[in-house]
């Protein structure tokens, strides 16, 4: 019979003890070096050598006694290390050795593809080392997921065959869509991020010293994935990065054509529809250069100054010139770096957190979850914390 895990939403110790202890009797037997030899997974050498940002001659030299061409070897299936050389890559690489023992679970595709913004700018290397990242929270995520039970994957899909042209009108009902089926109220998001989490889509920040990877998703089919940047401390552009994200999500799917200027245009334009409804937001545009009209809409609507810009002359309130003139305002001011009216910190992802504290309610540790897992724990700690955080709430 199937064990009942604790939800997350549900993160009562009292009520969660008795399943938390039924989710704990599974049995973890320790692996001996020789075990993980045997159980040798190639996809998390790979892993976690991308993770580390290294190629293959340079793991090689890191670990000493082994060629780049053993490496190679290691990764493509062609054979598999002894334990006495796991033991070697696994020093050099900071994870323990059990981490290269093959989970008993589905793996991830080999090859699976992520939305970066552009492909021509971010170097290979540093797409790898994101997507390790990645590829990283979910395995961390598929791990909580024998000890609580998080949020069943609730996403909408609106996809669009190969040549098929996309219409504005199509991004706009698409968007629309999306909001009725999450059943969010007319006006602003009110957290985009929690909002994400809420339906069973995982959220990251990457903080892996990548300067020039922004934020991407990796469309998982168990979960997907949103990665948003941890140096780009705007409220505003966060939420966006999280709307362009989920645009890409709903509409394209697999990835089979990230990076195009058309796949990056129709996920900003669903972001757009997606922050600012146009029944909700036409009317309050104006259509002229009212700057402090627009940092009004920006407190509401938590969005910048261009977004607004933008969404008024794509819906029709302000003329092409006016436009064109308010874009040159915003680099003369300065703007386009900086903008008037800041709105606070980015939005945080809560749920992998919650996932943990609601497993220590239940009587699993983060010590006996990281021997169990054979995760990274220095990684995984990463992926846990939180470098910027909201407001606090006050409760009453």
């Amino acid at each position: 019979m199937r064990a009942e895990y604790p939800k997350i939403e549900r993160a009562s110790a009292d009520r969660s003890a008795s399943a938390g202890a039924e989710a704990s009797d599974v049995n973890y037997p320790q692996l001996d070096p020789g075990d993980i030899a045997t159980l040798f997974d190639r996809a998390r050498l790979r892993m976690a050598r991308e993770l580390r940002g290294l190629t293959q001659v340079q793991l090689a030299k890191e670990a000493g006694s082994v060629t780049a061409a053993s490496v190679s070897q290691f990764e493509n299936g062609h054979s598999k290390p002894a334990a006495s050389t796991l033991q070697r890559l696994a020093l050099a690489l900071r994870v323990p050795p059990s981490f290269f023992a093959a989970p008993a679970r589905p793996p991830a595709q080999d090859e699976v593809n992520g939305f970066f913004r552009s492909l021509r700018s971010t170097a290979p290397r540093d797409r790898q080392q994101a997507l390790a990242y990645v590829h990283l929270a979910r395995e961390l995520t598929l791990e909580f997921e024998k000890h609580v039970a998080l949020p069943e994957l609730n996403l909408p899909r609106v996809r669009i065959e190969e040549g098929q042209p996309l219409q504005a009108a199509d991004i706009e009902q698409a968007a629309a869509r999306v909001r009725e089926h999450w059943n969010v109220p007319p006006g602003p998001v009110q957290n985009v991020v929690r909002l994400l989490e809420r339906n069973g889509i995982v959220v990251v920040r990457f903080r892996v010293s990548i300067e020039k990877v922004d934020a991407f998703c990796v469309d998982f089919p168990d979960r997907p994935v949103v990665a948003l940047g941890a140096d780009k401390g705007l409220r505003d552009r966060s939420r966006f990065d999280a709307a362009h994200e989920l645009g890409h999500l709903v509409l394209h799917g697999s990835g089979e054509r990230a990076g195009t200027r058309i796949i990056e245009s129709q996920a900003h334009e669903f972001a757009a529809a997606f922050l600012m409804p146009v029944g909700d937001i036409k009317d309050e545009l104006p259509d002229h250069l009212d700057w402090p009209a627009f940092l009004r809409l920006k407190a509401k609507w938590h969005v910048s100054l261009a977004a607004l810009l933008v969404r008024a002359k794509t819906l029709g309130v302000m003329s092409e010139h006016t436009y064109a003139q308010g874009w040159k305002a915003l680099s003369v001011r300065g703007w386009r770096r900086v903008e008037p009216g800041p709105l606070g910190n980015p939005e945080a992802p809560v749920l992998l957190q919650r996932a943990l504290d609601l497993m220590e309610k239940t009587g699993t540790s983060f010590a006996e979850f990281i021997g169990h897992s054979g995760l990274p724990e220095a990684d995984i700690r990463t992926l846990l914390s939180r470098d910027v955080s909201e407001r606090p709430r006050v409760e009453f």
